[in-house]
């Protein structure tokens, strides 16, 4: 065992030992904006990720360090809450270490949800996007090197990066609660800066409808792991020259915080349907 499997155990016995988390197989990850849904845990139990051995930190405003454990109208739940991203100086094994330590806590089904930049120029500021597809355009991939083949394939599928039933749950339970929700192909750079004009129209004629830069490491690896998807991305702005607006995080934060509600009540109405599908 590599190095890092080695780390990756460590964390997840740590984990087990100190926390000894209920029988929990489902695990959301939330991204910039999205916190809120944490408060919403019945009997949380919080973990302080910079208390985990190796787990790295974020150095992001909005990404709260902590994993929390707890129970979602009944259902157990564990929510991440804050990731890291390639764009802070971490290696694409630290990118994905968070994943990887769920996979060995017993976590099959993994929503990932990031806040995204529209590049469909039908979408709005505070839709919420079923990502169907994705489009890796980070110059790398978090499988690169040597692989434990008792862990996953040497080259995984990726026909179905994202669980063809639980897009259809999600826009089952939209359609129920009288949500409207956009679905689309997620392309992801690696930033930190936002993309230019020239780069959006890029983009869109490549096929992305929405554009950010997290989440697919996150679902490769959970590929790689044999773990179910659904992705979910907050669009918090219009892509470069597609508005006159400049861009920022405080407003990527605010804009998220207005879709808040609308997120809270879908992941409610889906979470208990995941694991019987």
């Amino acid at each position: 065992m590599d190095s890092p499997w080695i780390n990756i155990t460590e964390a997840s016995c740590f984990i087990q030992k100190k926390y000894a988390p209920p029988d929990v197989r489902t695990a959301i990850i939330l991204g910039s904006g999205l916190g809120a849904l944490a408060d919403e845990l019945q009997s949380p139990r919080i973990v302080e990720t910079a208390f985990i051995p190796h787990w790295p930190t974020s150095t992001v405003s909005g990404h709260k360090g902590r994993l929390i454990f707890g129970e979602l109208d009944g259902t157990p739940l564990l929510v991440v809450q804050g990731r890291v991203h390639y764009y802070e100086g971490y290696q694409m094994d630290r990118v994905v270490f968070p994943v990887r330590v769920l996979a060995q806590l017993g976590i099959r089904n993994l929503i990932v949800t990031n806040a995204a930049g529209a590049l469909n120029p039908e979408f709005s500021p505070g839709d919420l996007m079923i990502i169907e597809d994705h489009i890796n355009l980070m110059g790398t991939n978090p499988l690169i090197g040597p692989n434990e083949d008792n862990r996953g394939p040497r080259f995984p599928d990726m026909s179905e990066p994202y669980n063809r039933a639980f897009i259809q749950t999600m826009e089952k339970a939209a359609l129920e609660l009288d949500i409207p929700i956009q679905k689309g192909v997620l392309a992801v750079t690696h930033g930190p800066t936002y993309e230019t004009a020239a780069e959006v129209k890029m983009l869109r004629t490549l096929g992305g409808d929405a554009v950010c830069m997290s989440t697919v490491p996150e679902v490769i690896a959970a590929v790689h792991l044999g773990l179910r998807n659904l992705g979910i991305s907050c669009i918090t702005n219009m892509a470069t020259g597609l508005s006159d607006s400049k861009l920022s995080h405080s407003e990527v934060e605010l804009t998220a915080g207005i879709a808040r509600d609308k997120f809270i009540r879908l992941i409610r109405k889906i979470i208990p349907t995941l694991d019987i599908i």
